[in-house]
């Protein structure tokens, strides 16, 4: 897992009280959950609702439209992610594995 996208993870969970997963599920019900999303509209829907910064904005919209290939729970049956961001743990720092599978 990278560091730097999971430690975002840990830190959007300490500031909105809610797991990655969780906040990807607020995002499907806010209708932004779909692959044609920018994410430009995620990030600005994520700064309002829950006061986040840019940066960890970005790194959830990102995770919101890769998901499948990002959730570290898909390893085995998807593609790895685009770029740089990686198979990250998205159900909460209190469950992260020392060592992921």
């Amino acid at each position: 897992m990278p560091a730097s996208a999971q430690s975002y993870l840990t830190t959007i969970e300490t500031r909105t009280g809610l797991t990655p997963r969780q906040l990807l599920a607020r995002i499907d019900d806010g209708g932004l959950g779909g692959p044609d999303t920018k994410a430009a509209e995620i990030v600005s829907w994520l700064k309002t609702e829950y006061g986040l910064g840019h940066g960890h904005a970005m790194t959830m919209a990102q995770v919101s439209r890769h998901r499948e290939s990002v959730d570290l729970k898909n390893a085995d049956t998807t593609a790895p992610p685009p770029g740089s961001i990686g198979r990250l743990w998205l159900d909460g720092k209190d469950s992260l594995p020392s060592t992921p599978a």
